[in-house]
């Protein structure tokens, strides 16, 4: 079959660096805004970084596991690539977008493709305010922080903090406290995807806030506005049978 072009990334993890140089000895290395595909290698950190950096190209990406829990990932195999990238499942996904003003007045705009967290960043719990839809849906939520989560991203820091699964086809996104205080048995929200979530934040001088786009930080908010970007599409990759929508399944039965 024709030899893809394809733009290989790596982590810097030793087995992720030797696998780089195998494949790109065996495949050759294109550039990454000529590739038909881009092949990341490493574990989800670094398959969360490249997907941000393919945000503004149409490539879509394929992982293959040289981390720990990979679960974005692909199983790795040096052989065979070609064939595995024209046999492959497509799953296209949106980001979050995040507009976090602080308390001097400054805007920050980042994109998450996993998740958008507030966290206190003191060591009083936060005092947060959530409207969705420009309604006020609950005065004051005390708690250690809140996730508005992705499907995509509903089996990372959501599901550690005891949020939802949602399936990778689900127009939806998850809203999860973290450690809530009051109302002590508020377990969150699944909302359809084109909710427009804002949440305040109460007293943010005395009770700091620190809002979080996957790694991109802003600290110090007073309020944070995020919403799906219908606009932006990305493309994984994953081997027939191994998906998302499979592994999320498994994910639930583990």
């Amino acid at each position: 079959m024709p030899q893809p072009s394809i733009h290989f990334t790596a982590s810097e993890a030793p087995d992720a660096q030797a696998a780089l140089a195998a494949l790109v000895a065996r495949y050759g290395q294109t550039s990454r805004d000529s590739a038909g595909f881009i092949v990341a290698l490493g574990g989800d950190g670094h398959m969360l970084h490249t997907l941000h950096e393919a945000i503004d190209i149409a490539a879509p990406v394929y992982g293959m596991n040289r981390g720990t829990v990979g679960f974005l990932m692909n199983d790795y195999a040096e052989a065979n690539l070609p064939e595995r990238l024209a046999a492959a499942e497509r799953f296209a996904i949106n980001p979050l977008r995040m507009r976090a003003t602080d308390i001097r007045g400054g805007v920050t705009e980042e994109l998450a493709i996993n998740e958008v967290s507030l966290l206190r960043m003191a060591h009083q719990a936060a005092r947060l305010r959530i409207s969705i839809d420009g309604r006020e849906r609950m005065a004051m939520l005390v708690a250690d922080g809140i996730i508005v989560s992705t499907p995509a991203g509903s089996t990372a820091y959501n599901l550690s903090a005891h949020g939802p699964i949602l399936p990778i086809e689900a127009e939806m996104m998850a809203l999860t406290p973290v450690a809530a205080f009051r109302p002590r048995r508020w377990r969150g929200a699944i909302l359809p995807r084109g909710a427009q979530v804002r949440i305040d934040v109460l007293d943010p001088e005395r009770r700091p806030v620190l809002a979080v786009a996957d790694y991109f930080e802003a600290p110090e908010v007073t309020s944070v506005e995020v919403a799906f970007d219908l606009a932006i599409r990305i493309e994984l990759l994953f081997d027939p049978g191994h998906g998302l929508s499979e592994r999320l399944l498994r994910e639930q039965f583990a």
